[in-house]
């Protein structure tokens, strides 16, 4: 482990009272971290009321602050809500900013996956958010997911129609058209979707043998140098080697190539009917795999978005240019 994030760590760990551990290091792959272990994000969101609430599935982690309408911001793979950080203040001038956990990951429960991955269905984690939201009075809001975060926004455009106002996506195209249109040059891409879907306990056990190194590896190589600091991926570190993050994780990939198939199938003469905003990677991959504009067309009625400068973790590696494309939308 990289000494300024096991220093970072620690010192976390230390004020939760686990500074016992032998060695100080980490709890190992074998060891499950109590569902208590966590922190106050203050450092990552000044002004913000942390809370977490009991949906019908799970129970959610989240932070909100601000005033005004809602808005409800997503995160995707392998991170928690803390990916919003740089832009979560800003937004919360103009709008009520609520950004959990999704079910799964960071401080939100896992529940049991279910009969054929159901329990991390994008249906299933999308009623967690509308519930969540409701929970805060809103009937209806706007809803920015990034990655998996975006596949969970998709689903919720297509389930609750009548509640989601807006919603943007970011570095993603849906599901179903990527599942139905492998190349060699995606699969090696996004070698990911094909990993992580194994059976249990297959790619749990691979990553869990050292996650650091796995963690560490995934997101550095994804972002540019300096994005992603020690003292956040400290964080990302904590939640995800627990491993009951990293088998619902998993169990989120297994739901997307299987369960998560079959709805799509059935909601392919839909589009989501709600304004759509689209914002990819320059630097990312989709661009090179898809006309991601027109892929998003064939799945709704009114689209507009663009590329941005930077990889993968747009929100972190351009958060000023993805705040105003997400403020002049939203407003």
């Amino acid at each position: 482990m990289a000494e300024s994030t096991r220093r970072i760590l620690l010192k976390q760990m230390a004020a939760l009272g686990l500074a016992s551990i032998a060695g100080g290091e980490p709890p190992s792959f074998a060891s499950q971290i109590p569902d208590q272990v966590e922190q106050d994000h203050s450092e990552f969101f000044s002004g913000f009321r942390r809370f977490k609430t009991n949906t019908s599935g799970a129970i959610i982690n989240a932070v909100v602050g601000g005033s005004g309408p809602g808005l409800l911001l997503l995160h995707g793979y392998p991170q928690t809500h803390i990916m919003w950080r740089k832009i979560a203040a800003q937004l919360a001038e103009h709008f009520t900013v609520v950004i959990p956990d999704l079910r799964g990951y960071g401080d939100s429960s896992k529940p049991d996956a279910g009969e054929g991955h159901s329990g991390y269905s994008k249906r299933a984690m999308a009623l967690d958010q509308v519930e969540l939201m409701g929970s805060l009075g809103f009937k209806k809001f706007a809803v920015v997911g990034h990655d998996r975060g975006g596949r969970v926004a998709h689903r919720m455009a297509l389930d609750h129609s009548g509640i989601v106002e807006r919603v943007a996506v970011l570095d993603i195209v849906p599901t179903y058209k990527l599942y139905h249109s492998v190349t060699k040059e995606f699969a090696i891409a996004y070698f990911h979707f094909f990993f992580l879907i194994q059976p249990a306990p297959f790619p749990e056990t691979l990553i869990g043998n050292n996650v650091e190194f796995y963690l560490r590896n995934w997101i550095f190589q994804r972002a540019r140098p300096g994005v992603i600091d020690e003292q956040a991926f400290a964080e990302y570190f904590r939640c995800y080697h627990n491993p009951a993050t990293i088998h619902a994780s998993c169990e989120d990939y297994r739901a997307a190539a299987s369960i998560d198939l079959e709805h799509d199938a059935a909601d392919l003469n839909r589009k989501i009917s709600c304004p759509l905003l689209v914002l990819w990677a320059e630097q990312g991959t989709m661009q090179s795999l898809f006309n991601v504009l027109d892929t998003w067309r064939e799945r709704a009625l009114s689209v507009m978005g663009k590329a941005i400068p930077g990889g993968h973790y747009l929100p972190e590696e351009n958060p000023q240019i993805v705040l105003q494309e997400l403020t002049a939308f939203l407003r």
